[in-house]
């Protein structure tokens, strides 16, 4: 019997993604399913699922996984301080800037949310409601880091300031609350060792930190399919976190949560966290929303009077607790992505359920009560996602287009820029040669300059851009400039190079510069290489039907997909990915990961939709 209640958890683990890819259900997700349809096979109506000690022995396995890998989603970067030092083209930007960076916005986002927390836990305390302050404010608290994340993810906003300030404003509502629940533990629970000892957990991660640092740096010449390991690492820092948090009184889902924060700080390879997230999401996680769905007995819940008016309750709780956070978004964003925002913050459940795990473990909560805070919790993911997915907008500053200045005209340049026009790019081009205006001012937008001199340029606003072309046939003359705009800040410059002397003696330091290098000859070379390797590339090159395209992957939507699951595949075909200074032959198993430079075929009306789907910087 506790082998078939296994196979049916599995058999729902496996039939709950297909249904819901099936039907289209994205409004709620997985893990609010998962739980619903263990509230469905267990005591509260089928009655098929029973509890044993295998079961819950992966029930608490499954927890501290997804604590790991809550605490692997948690991007340190986004908190660090920028370089004090600007680049002119930054500091002129400086001057139209936000006021309030996304960092601060999340710091007073979420410090309203600490001081309403405790203002309603004590309102509950007052009521006799709920008499335990602590374990009210920290559940009040919390946020679903993995929920946002997929939100943000979908509407293409993990890059955009409004995205970064709701990631932080959540990736806090993780962190906090899980030191508050450590603390909280630590003095109620009747093991509890002295609170200094804590320190060793904080000790052990610095330790692991600085000791297996190096570790990713020879990873690639030793990580065998046979071996595994980064995923041999990982779990040995689970174990050993897990084992001294336990050791020393504290819960061990917070050594599970520094296990998490541990492994990406060590900054692994991106391989290693999908690899992870299919063990995790692949059999423990579903195991343990499934079982605690199980453990949710509605009968007994919807009979108690009490528990009825504690689920409307705490669901208010959970909701007003981030309702300060609407006019501190105001400061930047607009009212309907403020609104927007709040409610995505509502969401919660990840945390909760561990936090409830620990407060029955102490026997600080009943089961009504623990079930009251559960099913308030699953109503949040419900409302939360969808205000925000019928609220929000694109901010007015989001929507810039990519702006590309071209100095210099010519036949390679102007029908570039004609074509970049077309596709939705901001195209201007320059040129002090006033026959090169004449001839294709008509063609296109061409600004005539009565020098190239850099301090004129700026005054001009030339190299205000997100991308500078030097395109004229003088190398030396690129080279000046090339320098000039890279010194000043334009983020991309791409440089034509003609004079191969020239190139070859600055080569390196246009590569320390970061400017971008082509030149004809190079290209008619690779062209003829390519022509006598490869007989059909001159057809799809001049076919009026299809073309060869490159695009660099900057949509987050499809970092981590599969060649095979991209929605657009069956319109073209990838013959190359360029990663770390290396190309990769795909196949349909391959992941796309950030900043691949693709190598594909496609008829030219489908191209610019999917060069720009891909392109898109989010």
């Amino acid at each position: 019997m506790d082998q078939l209640s296994l196979v049916i958890i599995l058999l729902a683990a496996l039939v709950i993604p297909l249904v819901m890819a099936r039907f289209k259900l994205t409004l709620l997700p997985t893990a609010v399913i998962e739980i619903i349809v263990g509230v469905i096979l267990g005591p509260s109506l089928l009655n098929i699922i029973h509890g044993n000690a295998t079961l819950s022995m992966l029930k608490d396995v499954g927890v501290i996984v997804l604590l790991f890998l809550s605490g692997l989603e948690i991007d340190f970067s986004l908190f660090s301080r920028k370089r004090n030092e600007l680049t002119p083209l930054e500091q002129k930007q400086s001057v139209n800037a936000p006021k309030y960076s996304p960092v601060a916005l999340a710091f007073m986002s979420y410090a309203t949310i600490i001081v309403m927390a405790f203002i309603l836990a004590g309102l509950l305390k007052l009521s006799g409601l709920f008499s335990d302050l602590w374990l009210a404010m920290i559940l009040f608290m919390t946020i679903s880091l993995g929920i946002v994340i997929a939100a943000l993810k979908e509407k293409e906003l993990l890059s955009k300031p409004f995205g970064q300030t709701i990631l932080l404003i959540s990736a806090l509502g993780e962190v906090v609350p899980m030191l508050g629940l450590t603390f909280y533990a630590s003095v109620y629970s009747p093991t509890s060792k002295s609170l200094w000892l804590l320190l060793l957990i904080l000790l052990a991660a610095a330790v692991l930190v600085w000791r297996f640092q190096p570790f990713f740096k020879f990873f690639d010449r030793i990580n065998k399919s046979t071996t595994q390991l980064d995923v041999r690492l990982s779990f040995f820092v689970i174990v050993l976190l897990v084992t001294i948090a336990e050791s020393v009184g504290a819960e061990g889902i917070l050594g599970a949560f520094l296990a998490g924060i541990v492994i990406k700080l060590l900054q692994p390879h991106e391989e290693t966290k999908v690899r992870l997230d299919s063990i995790g999401y692949g059999f423990f996680i579903p195991i343990f929303f499934i079982m605690s769905g199980v453990g949710l007995n509605l009968r007994t819940l919807l009979a108690d009077p009490k528990t009825l008016i504690l689920i409307p309750v705490f669901l208010l709780a959970y909701l007003v607790a981030k309702i300060a956070v609407y006019p501190i978004l105001r400061l930047r964003f607009k009212g309907g992505n403020a609104f927007a925002g709040t409610a995505m913050t509502t969401t919660t459940l990840t945390v909760v359920l561990a936090i409830l795990q620990v407060a029955q473990h102490l026997h600080r909560i009943t089961a009504q009560q623990s079930g009251a805070f559960l099913l308030a919790a699953i109503l949040t993911c419900v409302i939360g996602p969808l205000i925000f997915n019928s609220r929000y907008s694109v901010e007015p500053a989001d929507a810039k287009p990519l702006t590309v200045h071209f100095i210099g005209t010519n036949l390679l340049t102007v029908p570039v820029a004609q074509q970049l026009t077309e596709n939705g790019y901001d195209i201007h081009m320059y040129t002090d040669q006033e026959r090169n205006y004449r001839a294709f001012n008509s063609e296109v937008d061409v600004h005539l300059l009565k020098n190239l001199v850099p301090d004129d340029l700026v005054k001009q606003d030339v190299f205000d851009t997100d991308i500078i072309i030097l395109g004229q046939s003088n190398s030396k003359e690129n080279y000046r400039l090339a320098k000039s705009a890279k010194q000043y800040g334009v983020p991309r410059v791409i440089a034509r190079f003609e004079d191969p002397n020239i190139l070859d003696e600055r080569k390196d330091t246009l590569s320390k510069m970061g400017v971008e290098v082509y030149s004809n000859a190079d290209v008619q070379i690779s062209m003829l290489r390519s022509l006598i390797e490869t007989p059909s590339t001159i057809e799809l090159i001049t076919s009026t039907t299809a073309s060869v395209y490159e695009v660099q992957l900057r949509n987050r939507k499809y970092v981590d997909i599969q060649v095979r699951n991209l929605p657009f595949i069956d319109d073209i075909t990838i013959a190359q990915i360029y990663r770390d200074q290396r190309f990769v032959r795909p196949s349909g198993d391959t992941p796309l990961k950030l900043n691949d430079r693709i190598l594909f075929t496609s008829n030219k009306q489908d191209s610019a939709r999917i060069r720009q789907e891909l392109g898109k910087l989010n």
